[in-house]
């Protein structure tokens, strides 16, 4: 069949092949809840790749990924294999639960002015004397609506449960939890400190599974292990860069972005590819 868009995201743009979907991901980069109109150069083969390798080294934890090979697919009008290779995922068609599953090992971004407001991070009370950039005691599972545009909201895990029901937030919870933990403690023995990120999850027949990107830039922060230090910014190898410049220029953030200089492209790319390599211990060749 023609493959056909179901829907176009920030980055990605899903498309209905038969009994299963066609994700490819673009290069488009979003700050502050808008699409730049500069891209970044490979950088949804980046991602495609991270998440494949995530997903491979996560195999224990059922996931919707068949295949990043787009071979015998009849490709999006517009789209040639070329321009798929490397950033297209065949992946099971899942029901997506409708909820954000974040995980925070440190205290940083909305967690970091949610604690300076209230001491806490989504109604989970953290002792006093804590910084920006500091490390939990513990990793914290703290939720979010998902939204399609805009902001996603962040909620307790009791109104996660008013939403998917008890069952399935404890699960989602526990596994959202193990996958962190353990990514961390992986992304660590390569130099990196994996702060905090998000997960998504889906049900096909009757199983919940793993979807959409995994530990990547574009949905976790990633830092240098060798450059930490609580009570400032750190540095990244995530779009931070990116958000960090646009804040230097006079855009208000409610009119159209402005384009980003080629420094910037080039050194946000080169920050997307470190991560690629440091975290698979490959070289980044598409």
């Amino acid at each position: 069949m023609v493959a056909t868009l179901v829907r176009k995201g920030k980055v990605r743009e899903v498309y209905d092949i038969g009994d299963q979907f066609l994700m490819v991901a673009s290069d488009r980069i979003s700050a502050f809840d808008w699409v730049l109109p500069t891209n970044i150069q490979d950088k949804g083969r980046v991602l495609t790749q991270i998440s494949r390798f995530w997903f491979d080294h996560f195999s224990e934890f059922p996931n919707h990924l068949i295949s990043t090979d787009v071979t015998g697919i009849e490709l999006p009008e517009g789209l040639t294999a070329d321009e798929c290779a490397g950033r297209s995922m065949v992946v099971k068609k899942c029901e997506v639960v409708p909820i954000e599953c974040v995980v925070r090992g440190y205290l940083v971004g909305s967690g970091w002015k949610d604690y300076q407001n209230t001491g806490s991070v989504c109604g989970i009370s953290l002792p006093d004397d804590l910084q920006n950039c500091s490390q939990l005691a513990e990793p914290i599972f703290t939720p979010a609506t998902k939204a399609d545009e805009g902001h996603d909201e962040n909620i307790s895990f009791e109104q996660m449960i008013d939403v998917i029901g008890r069952e399935t937030a404890e699960t989602l919870r526990d596994r959202s939890l193990e996958i962190y933990q353990r990514g961390a403690a992986y992304a660590k023995e390569k130099g990196i400190i994996l702060a905090d990120t998000k997960f998504e999850f889906g049900w096909h027949d009757g199983q919940l599974l793993l979807i959409d990107e995994v530990l990547t830039p574009d949905s976790s922060r990633f830092w240098p292990a060798d450059e930490y230090e609580p009570g400032r910014n750190q540095r990244s190898f995530d779009k931070q860069f990116v958000r960090e410049y646009l804040e230097t220029t006079q855009w208000d953030k409610n009119s159209e972005p402005p384009e980003l200089p080629e420094e910037i492209v080039n050194n946000t790319r080169q920050k997307y590819v470190e991560a690629f390599e440091r975290l698979t211990g490959e070289t980044f060749g598409w």
